[in-house]
């Protein structure tokens, strides 16, 4: 998917919501459990009471290969799922991945050849060698760490390093690399007050932002500092909207939370 088609959905959806279909066996409703594959079906409910008011979706790949093969097949029967019948859909292979270059490589390879996904999430700490390889892939966007939602960010991605925090270097020097037009990057919600400065280095860069609802990040906050003329911000809800419901109403129940924040990121979208 090209950026501009995802700005198209954005528009068209008024919506610039990503749902992380982080299924976790213990958290899903029990008579899905009966079923022979209850991490897809759940995820399957999911989408198809959810697909008209998100424009993305974030499996991150540990709760999948925690259950082992069984897992990694549920995976990639749902990210089959959402290609074939929500092809404007922007898909996240939210895996974390950065090593040495031919390590990169097959990383790449196995996300955005095999699965098919549109992007995937990297971590920049090995440097540039660890990350072109993804870059190579047209079409595909490569999804750098930058300055993460969780409490542990502030161990490394804060630190002055030559007179600037760690994460600006991060993004200043990521712009040097081939095919940088590919980046986009994750900032956490949690970090809304970095947004101003972030956006000074990436203006026109879409930025993937966890951390709004269960991580008590603030949408508006976000959106008044990151929020782009191409609207350029991803946000990504998962617990708070998977997880509704523990009952058989809970893909209603999950779209219910789903279009409470479309509706909060309509009003905050710039009108045309």
């Amino acid at each position: 998917m090209t950026t501009q088609a995802l700005v198209s959905e954005i528009i068209k959806k008024q919506s610039f919501l990503c749902i992380g279909l982080d299924v976790d066996m213990t958290k899903i409703p029990s008579h899905l459990l009966e079923l022979d594959d209850p991490i897809f079906e759940f995820n399957k409910a999911i989408i198809d009471a959810t697909h008209h008011l998100c424009v993305a979706y974030k499996p991150n790949t540990a709760f999948y290969e925690a259950y082992g093969l069984k897992g990694w097949e549920s995976l990639r029967k749902t990210i089959t799922y959402l290609n074939m019948h929500y092809p404007e859909i922007f898909t996240i292979a939210d895996a974390k991945r950065g090593d040495i270059g031919n390590t990169s490589s097959m990383y790449a390879k196995a996300f955005f050849e095999d699965l098919a996904f549109d992007s995937v999430t990297v971590a920049p700490y090995m440097g540039k060698d660890s990350i072109e390889p993804f870059l190579e892939f047209q079409g595909k966007h490569t999804i750098l760490l930058a300055l993460t939602s969780n409490a542990g960010a502030f161990d490394f991605q804060t630190l002055t390093t030559e007179g600037n925090p760690l994460y600006q270097t991060v993004l200043e020097t990521s712009k040097g690399w081939k095919n940088s037009e590919n980046l986009m990057y994750v900032v956490g919600a949690t970090k809304a007050s970095y947004f101003t400065e972030i956006r000074k280095i990436i203006p026109d860069s879409f930025l993937l932002v966890p951390g709004v609802g269960a991580q008590g990040g603030n949408l508006a906050e976000v959106c008044k500092s990151g929020m782009n003329s191409q609207i350029g911000l991803l946000v990504n809800s998962s617990r708070g909207i998977i997880y509704a419901s523990s009952g058989v109403d809970f893909a209603e129940q999950a779209a219910q939370k789903a279009q409470t924040l479309q509706l909060e990121m309509a009003v905050l979208m710039p009108k045309t």
